[in-house]
């Protein structure tokens, strides 16, 4: 298949994003109830919570994978891929400034933005590697579950993973896990490449509310949370 058998933009991959962002506003939502006191979620411990989380962060990471295949098989530019990477970093640190002014205790450090900008750079050579990639997103996933070691219990190795205890901040998505479900993307992505994307067909019918909403995942993501902090706080005051 040529660099450019498949579209530049898919209709059902913007469905999945969109997918995703939804679930990641129900639990922000409900984080920032939490927040306004309105309603008591322990996100620590219950595993309904947690298990959410994981689940909108492996989605989100494997959305990465899946296009930064979409990506190289339409052709696009190294240009273009690090404008979009510069965009990503960027607004991982206004996140992290953006945190520091609300919790300046448990600042974000190394969220799921500052993942995805890292992870997309890592795994971008793997793009027409699904087999190496598959290898090394399990051996990541499984790593970075079933391993820990105190050496890694530092401020400075947060990143990686691999820490014995989480540490105290907002949001904390390392390298390991997380990033084995991008490359696990890969190797998804060059399956469905095969056929041009066509398994996500049907996804591409889904309502155009959700394909515009996937499709400026970005600014969605920045743009929600301040949202829901202002509707809170002229419902409820702080």
């Amino acid at each position: 298949m040529s660099a450019r058998s498949v579209p530049r933009r898919v209709q059902g991959v913007d469905a999945l994003r969109g997918i995703a962002l939804l679930m990641m506003f129900a639990y922000h939502f409900s984080f920032d109830l939490r927040y306004y006191r309105v309603a008591a979620f322990d996100f620590e411990h219950d595993p309904f919570w947690l298990g959410f989380r994981a689940l909108i962060v492996a989605s989100f990471m494997t959305l990465v994978g899946l296009s930064l295949v979409l990506a190289d098989r339409s052709g696009s530019t190294p240009t273009h891929f690090w404008r979009r990477v510069a965009v990503i970093a960027a607004c991982a640190i206004a996140a992290t400034a953006a945190s520091y002014v609300l919790f300046p205790k448990t600042f974000i450090t190394f969220g799921i933005l500052h993942c995805i900008a890292v992870t997309s750079v890592i795994a971008r050579p793997f793009a027409r590697r699904p087999a190496i990639a598959l290898a090394l997103g399990a051996a990541i996933v499984v790593a970075g579950i079933a391993y820990a070691n105190a050496a890694f219990d530092t401020s400075a190795l947060d990143w990686i993973g691999f820490r014995t205890v989480k540490p105290a901040t907002e949001d904390y998505v390392p390298l390991a896990p997380w990033s084995g479900f991008a490359f696990a993307g890969i190797a998804l992505g060059n399956a469905l490449a095969r056929s041009g994307f066509g398994a996500l067909a049907p996804l591409g019918q889904a309502p155009q509310w959700l394909r515009f909403l996937g499709r400026h995942s970005l600014f969605a993501y920045m743009v929600h949370q301040p949202i829901f902090f202002a509707l809170l706080w002229m419902a409820f005051g702080r």
